[in-house]
């Protein structure tokens, strides 16, 4: 009988056991599907799209906890109001987004307060994508739109975060007005697109323009921001399309205080043109100064070098002749090392087929000694060169004929030159080679569609800065050879005016910059290929 009663409590015991296991794989949790949903808009207090609106506090409750992600870059406030309104929650959590006004709303006047992305709920960021909450001061909400595109004018993707203003044109309208006032409308492309859509505008005539605010203020900086505008008077209604391309403008001339930047040169910088700046000092300098005055190249600067001598300061006259300018400076003067002689080089180990070698200096080159610079190949053979001198860019150009998987030697014998001090360089040794036609692949091109000429063709790298560029006169096929295996991009300039560089635009003289196009897809060159494409250019 005991045996029995031991027995019937092992199998009980077992299939509790079993039974346990078997809930516990029935009540496994799998976590569930995964979160998407932004949270969602249950009420709103004033309701949206209220007409007669007089509240100053504005809440928004949602379906779940949130929380605000970048609102000082995604709230876009139309019309733009004076002061910033208060925001809560900042860096907590809430069922509810409060928004306290600060300002006097303007009579009769549809608002709208356009969130973006910014409201995200606590667990896994998931936004609302773009909220806009409406109110009207007056009597009914404005229902007309706009809409668009923004492009740059110069760069293949525009930039994140362009404003596209539009401002009434009335009797108090000038061209002058975005430098000064905020738009009557507002909206943003934000970061994730280039359309804009301007809504809830009323019946009028209008000025349509973007910027690329850098400081957040809506109104054009031409320093700091860029700009696209249309020719064409808005005239809402429309169902127009209308298109933008953002440019920076050359900014008016300006000098700029200078500054000393070492014991032997003062530093001269400016905005705007650089054409007929002179730089002469006003205090008498003793008869053993000598004194340089020379561009920065690729910068706005001039520098003024001088052999140095013991003095509390130096007055200057920065003029511009060709626009009538004068500015008077004083320099103080203060212990600093002199700037000494540097040599770079264009090239330090592998150089193309269609590369050019050359010298430069950190101060001017005064003299360049011919047959103190040797050129041999890997074998000590001298080679000839051809040798130029640019003063303007203070550069000794050396051009050869290269042989494919040959190294090259350039050498400097000491005083091979000699800058504006009287300085000269040590010995130097440049060690060069290229690689083999096989290394590097061809792209030939043919421009269809465009009867357009001259044109400025460049091939570019992703990040869009130029590695070949031609110009183009007539219709031929374009040759870019002995290309780097890499991922290229086709820019195309049409050079209205011929000076052979692209140019930007003007607001105030209502001046687009110059056309650029893209060829429609990225161009992988590889190595040993041989490629050919045709770009047809649409008129």
């Amino acid at each position: 009988m005991a045996l029995l009663q031991r027995l019937f409590s092992c199998v009980f015991l077992i299939l509790a056991i079993f039974s346990l296991w078997q809930c516990a794989r029935r009540g496994s949790p799998t976590g569930g599907p995964k979160d998407e949903q932004g949270p969602v808009l249950l009420s709103a207090d004033p309701p949206n799209f209220t007409t007669g609106f007089k509240a100053k506090r504005i809440r928004l409750y949602f379906d779940e906890y949130i929380k605000l992600d970048d609102i000082q870059s995604q709230l876009i406030v139309s019309p733009p109001l004076k002061n910033v309104p208060e925001i809560t929650p900042q860096g907590g959590t809430s069922k509810y987004v409060q928004v306290i006004l600060k300002d006097t709303l303007a009579e009769n006047t549809t608002y709208t307060l356009n969130f973006g992305q910014s409201i995200v709920d606590n667990n896994e960021g998931n936004p609302n994508d773009f909220l806009t909450y409406v109110f009207s001061t007056g009597d009914y909400i404005d229902s007309l739109m706009v809409a668009g595109v923004v492009k740059d004018a110069f760069n293949k993707e525009a930039d994140e975060f362009i404003s596209v203003m539009l401002y009434e044109i009335d009797s108090a309208f000038t061209d002058s007005v975005i430098y000064k006032k905020p738009p009557n409308y507002i909206t943003n492309t934000l970061d994730s697109t280039t359309i804009f859509r301007l809504r809830y505008l009323k019946e009028g005539k209008y000025a349509l323009v973007a910027i690329k605010d850098k400081s957040k203020n809506n109104l054009f900086d031409p320093l700091s921001d860029k700009i696209g505008f249309t020719r064409d008077t808005v005239v809402l209604p429309t169902d127009s399309t209308y298109l933008l391309s953002l440019f920076r403008e050359i900014p008016d001339y300006r000098a700029v205080t200078p500054s000393l930047a070492a014991a032997n040169r003062i530093i001269f910088g400016y905005y705007g043109p650089g054409e007929g700046i002179k730089v002469a000092p006003i205090t008498p300098l003793p008869d053993t100064v000598r004194t340089l005055v020379a561009r920065e190249p690729g910068k706005d600067t001039l520098n003024f070098w001088f052999t140095p001598f013991t003095t509390d300061s130096i007055n200057f006259e920065v003029s511009n002749d060709r626009l009538m300018k004068r500015d008077t400076f004083t320099v103080k003067m203060r212990k600093l090392v002199a700037d000494t002689l540097l040599i770079n080089a264009s090239h330090r180990s592998s150089i193309n087929f269609q590369d050019t070698f050359y010298l430069g200096a950190n101060i001017p080159i005064q003299k360049i000694d011919t047959s103190k610079i040797g050129l041999m190949d890997r074998d000590s053979v001298p080679l000839p060169y051809e040798g130029r001198w640019d003063t303007l860019s203070n550069r000794y150009f050396l051009h050869f004929e290269k042989e494919p998987q040959q190294g090259y030697f350039i050498d400097l014998l000491p005083q091979a030159i000699t800058d504006f001090f009287g300085n000269t360089n040590d010995s130097i040794t440049y060690r060069l080679s290229t690689g083999g036609y096989a290394d590097f692949g061809n792209l030939r091109m043919v421009l269809e569609g465009t009867q357009q000429y001259p044109l400025i063709v460049q091939l570019t790298n992703e990040k869009g800065v130029t590695q070949r560029e031609i110009y183009a006169t007539r219709p031929g096929q374009l040759e870019f050879l002995t290309l780097p295996p890499a991922k290229y991009l086709v820019r195309l300039i049409f050079d209205t005016n011929g000076n052979g560089q692209w140019d930007t635009g003007s607001y105030l003289e209502a001046r687009q910059p110059e056309r650029v196009l893209y060829y429609p897809q990225t161009i992988e060159v590889r190595a040993n290929w041989e490629l050919e494409q045709t770009f047809t250019v649409p008129e």
